[in-house]
């Protein structure tokens, strides 16, 4: 396991006003929840978090009030994904002067495939920019999002650029077998997976833990997992299937929305249920089969 990235940082859920402005305060106290749940830090502005939605003067207004509000810089992974180069290198340099060394990046999603070339080009480019040897980047791996992904060779060529700088990779893609290929071909890397199901297997075959959306709902549930992967009991892998399968319930629904509809049930606030356009609250139907469906397994949850 390697010991710059690892254990659980929760793909933190961003609560918004009902026009969209961040709510600064109610982020804050989920940060705080998290960590107070056992998690070992939390991450920014990642797609769970509807980061690219958010201009960079947002993103650094949040990051600085975490770190004010009594987050430490250690505790935080701050997404740099954004449209322009120069809008994730200012991000970049602006968290590193905080003392924000933990970075995950996704390249410019805006192209239908880009070559390799061009990826690997742009994650250098921003390494560069920012200029900060403490870097601790996690390439973001998200197909489904960003309509590529970091092959064996482009993850091999950059840390070969980057040494030190380039220490893992965040894992979306869903694919167990990838992720355990990473684990076994980058031994030296922090490989964390974002599919809960796969959190204990992946760590098994040296992955270094998670960041995820559904610790935002079942952070000790995840903290478990991640805290003895050999010996996680059935009710606790059961219980992870339960809730992952509430982002399917029906069909095509947003899971940004699903975890915002739970954790708006868990807590009895519903700030929780605002979005950043362009995404939007599930339908009423949608959100009444979510409830009911957490309902039916909330209580369990809280009482392990």
């Amino acid at each position: 396991m390697n010991p710059d990235i690892h254990g659980l940082w929760p793909a933190l859920l961003l609560p918004v006003a009902p026009d969209g402005a961040l709510d600064t305060p109610r982020a804050l106290a989920h940060a705080k929840n998290m960590l107070a749940a056992g998690c070992d830090g939390v991450t920014l502005f990642g797609t769970t978090g509807e980061g690219p939605a958010f201009t960079v003067a947002e993103r650094k207004a949040l990051l600085e009030s975490m770190i004010g509000g009594g987050i430490l810089a250690s505790q935080i992974i701050v997404t740099t994904t954004a449209l322009a180069l120069d809008d994730a290198i200012e991000l970049g340099r602006h968290a590193a002067r905080l003392g924000v060394h933990r970075q995950m990046f996704m390249p410019p999603f805006y192209f239908n495939q880009p070559r390799e070339a061009g990826v690997i080009e742009s994650v250098s480019q921003v390494v560069r920019g920012i200029g900060d040897d403490q870097l601790k980047l996690l390439l973001y791996h998200f197909p489904a999002m960003s309509t590529f992904g970091f092959s064996h060779e482009a993850i091999g060529e950059l840390v070969r650029r980057h040494p030190g700088q380039v220490m893992g990779v965040k894992d979306s893609g869903g694919d167990l077998g990838h992720a355990l290929a990473l684990a076994k071909a980058f031994p030296a890397l922090s490989i964390l997976t974002g599919s809960e199901q796969h959190v204990a297997e992946v760590m098994r075959a040296g992955g270094s833990g998670s960041v995820n959306g559904l610790a935002n709902v079942a952070p000790r549930l995840m903290a478990r997992v991640i805290g003895n992967p050999h010996k996680v009991s059935p009710v606790d892998s059961q219980l992870i299937l339960s809730l992952l399968a509430l982002l399917g319930i029906r069909p095509n629904m947003p899971f940004v929305g699903v975890y915002k509809q739970m954790l708006a049930e868990q807590n009895g606030d519903a700030m929780w249920l605002n979005m950043r356009t362009p995404l939007c609250p599930l339908d009423p139907s949608e959100a009444q089969a979510v409830r009911e469906g957490y309902r039916a397994i909330g209580a369990q949850l809280e009482t392990i």
